[in-house]
């Protein structure tokens, strides 16, 4: 096999867990653009309807369901029903997560538990679900959508937090159990992107200067910038594909340098030199 051969899904089956829009339609449109069956869930079918749309739009031909990846019951039905209509899961993005910002002491316990049941226990049912399948197959890649927040804290992320620093050892421990099967568990770690989602923290203030919070990660990341869905693509798909198949158990970090860097003065920062960059990022997530 050659090296760009490796790289190849050509007939492999991948889901991605919540891959109606974001992060998760970015990896899966990869997963396509290589060759890969793509299958897909939400929790609704409204949100189903959209990530539909937009595969079909991208000219891929992708199947979602509505199934919650924190009920058993509807994660079982769901893959027993992809099985059956296209074929065993070769590959699991658990990508599917929520955040909500509340200062650790206001913060409810149902707040707690739906932050800890989507983001480390939805990983885990998934992954138990396929991996019976792939043990049998001595074959198969889980890839977890981890976070910086695996490796530091911040204020009112307590529940996130915990949770993706326990989906770190998620990943690490599926590895152990299953790496016998020729299975390979590891993890992306997101720094901050630029998607719908995050645009506001990047808008220009009244008086033209930068967003404060624009401002910090920019200072805190050598690369100056935010980062982009397709930054993510290339690591997912070497994840996803055979040439990634000595690599287990390990959290890889796409942050621009965040966690390798102190920062500096965000001060200091000189804004007149993002004026360009900006813009065309606004110009990116506005295509998305």
């Amino acid at each position: 096999m050659g090296i760009i051969d490796k790289f190849r899904l050509d007939g492999k089956v991948a889901w991605v867990t919540g891959a109606s829009y974001g992060l998760g339609l970015a990896y899966a449109e990869a997963f396509a653009e290589v060759g890969a069956k793509i299958v897909f869930n939400d929790i609704n079918q409204e949100l189903v309807d959209r990530g539909l749309a937009a595969y079909k739009e991208k000219g891929i031909d992708a199947y979602g369901a509505v199934c919650d990846v924190t009920n058993e019951d509807q994660v079982n039905a769901f893959v027993k029903d992809v099985e059956e209509k296209i074929g065993t899961i070769d590959i699991l993005v658990n990508n599917a997560g929520i955040i909500k910002r509340i200062p650790m002491i206001e913060m409810t316990k149902a707040q707690w538990d739906q932050v800890i049941n989507v983001d480390l226990t939805g990983p885990f049912i998934c992954s138990k679900a396929v991996l019976p399948k792939m043990i049998e197959k001595r074959s198969g890649k889980i890839i977890n959508a981890c976070s910086m927040m695996s490796e530091l804290g911040r204020e009112t992320v307590a529940a996130y937090a915990a949770a993706k620093g326990g989906l770190k050892m998620l990943t690490k421990n599926i590895c152990s159990e299953y790496g016998q099967y020729n299975i390979q568990c590891n993890a992306i770690g997101p720094g901050y992107i630029a998607t719908p989602q995050t645009a506001p923290l990047r808008e220009k203030q009244p008086d033209g200067s930068m967003h404060p919070f624009d401002r910090f990660i920019r200072s805190k990341t050598p690369a100056q910038r935010w980062g982009q869905t397709e930054d993510l693509q290339g690591l997912a798909v070497f994840l996803a594909s055979p040439a990634s198949d000595f690599i287990n158990g390990q959290v890889v970090y796409i942050d621009g340098g965040i966690l390798a860097y102190i920062g500096q003065d965000p001060s200091q920062l000189d804004e007149s030199k993002f004026a360009d960059v900006q813009e065309k990022e606004h110009v990116k997530v506005a295509d998305q």
